[in-house]
């Protein structure tokens, strides 16, 4: 079978590891379990058109025109900061490539020495030190790399993110170095949101209610209920994860330091990141330089495929060694013998007709340059003829 060597351009972002889904030709990246995003985007839309279909009209005829126009602006930046949060890389690491994988074991095993049988080799962990304050580098077994500082393993998608805070499932995304401004925000905007549809609809229910009692208001707008109900379970839960990332970044910690109390003083630990002020550590977090992506994932790669040729099919082995016997056999002419091949099923019985017999071997037939040799004479030297004539002269 004959194959031909094709080699097409691939984007990185195909043959990145990790549990990843990419979209758009890699310009949006998410996490693979994307439901509850799907729930939380259904939530905000559904609750704000209900809003707009209900109590806007309203609002804007009997209190102000404003209402409505600045509740989608909000709702717009809602959106905007959510999808930029979920479809953005959260500063996801690159794995170690194969020889640089082989240079850090090689490393590791020259720094610990030799260890003897059944004990268990020491942690592989680096020191380095931020702001005089020794901060330890663990070992990824799965990136094969030296995790930098912050940053973390996501077990979900499977990649090292730097500077990690925590996992959302809520945005379907990883939340880290490059996209925790955009996180903020949007629990800030959506607390704000939650806050301001809530409140007018208490207004809208109140002065209905004067007009026409509370039950017709009711019956009347049915959407005010359910909205009432959505806005006042989300309130507590989004803004009191608002207030508690506003902590965190009046601190600057992340969640997961947070967690696991990186930062606690219990070992007399101080967070080297920290700037000692409220407002630096602010400045930093929110209005810090925006980071660049260290994937490439729409960078161009080669990929080396075979493909088989037009109109050819793979052989069978038996059909691939009578192939190249009989091309041997055209170049080298020799005597052809009988050969008999297996069927091609297993338990598929051979007729009698087409069973093979003993080879009985051919007579060799003689080559041409033998049969040169035998019809042309040997030739005789000039000293056999000489010697010849000499002994006919002594005979006379």
């Amino acid at each position: 079978m004959s194959a031909v060597m094709i080699t097409r351009k691939a984007r990185k972002w195909e043959k990145l590891p990790g549990k990843n889904t990419f979209c758009c030709d890699g310009r949006v990246m998410m996490a693979r379990q994307k439901g509850v995003f799907y729930l939380t985007l259904f939530l905000i839309v559904g609750t704000c058109a209900l809003f707009f279909a209900f109590e806007c009209p309203y609002l804007a005829l009997h209190l102000s025109p404003a209402i409505p126009v600045f509740a989608v602006l909000l709702f717009l930046f809602v959106i905007a900061m959510l999808l930029r949060t979920s479809f953005s890389d959260p500063g996801v690491l690159p794995r170690a490539l194969p020889e640089e994988a082989t240079f850090i074991e090689m490393e590791i095993e020259a720094a610990n020495g030799s260890i003897p049988t059944g004990q268990r080799p020491p942690p592989r962990i680096r020191n380095v030190q931020i702001n005089n304050q020794i901060v330890k580098l663990k070992y990824c077994y799965t990136c094969k790399i030296f995790r930098p500082p912050r940053a973390s393993h996501c077990s979900i998608c499977d990649n090292c993110v730097d500077r990690f805070d925590h996992h959302c499932p809520w945005v379907g995304n990883c939340v880290g170095k490059r996209n925790y401004r955009y996180f903020y925000l949007f629990t800030l905007s959506l607390s704000l949101l939650t806050i301001y549809i809530f409140t007018f609809n208490i207004v809208h229910v109140v002065m209905r209610s004067v007009d026409k009692g509370f039950l017709n208001t009711l019956k009347e707008t049915p959407g005010t209920v359910l909205e009432v109900l959505v806005c006042f379970f989300t309130l507590w839960s989004v803004v009191g994860l608002t207030g508690f990332h506003t902590y965190l970044i009046s601190l600057n910690q992340t969640t997961n330091e947070d967690i696991k109390g990186s930062w606690s003083g219990k070992n007399r630990v101080q967070n080297p990141y920290s700037h000692k002020n409220i407002i630096k550590n602010c400045c930093e977090v929110l209005c810090g330089p925006t980071y660049p992506s260290v994937l490439d994932r729409r960078g161009l790669m080669r990929e080396d495929s075979a493909v088989p040729a037009a109109g050819t099919a793979p052989l069978p082995s038996s059909s691939a060694t009578t192939t190249s016997s009989s091309s041997s056999s055209s170049s080298n002419p020799e005597p052809q013998t009988t050969k008999t091949t297996a069927p091609l099923i297993p338990n598929e019985h051979t007729p009698d007709d087409a069973k093979p017999g003993i080879p009985v071997p051919a007579e060799k037939s003689p080559s041409p340059k033998e049969e040169s040799h035998e019809s042309v004479p040997p030739l005789a030297s000039p000293e056999t003829d000489a010697e010849s004539s000499i002994a006919k002269d002594k005979s006379h």
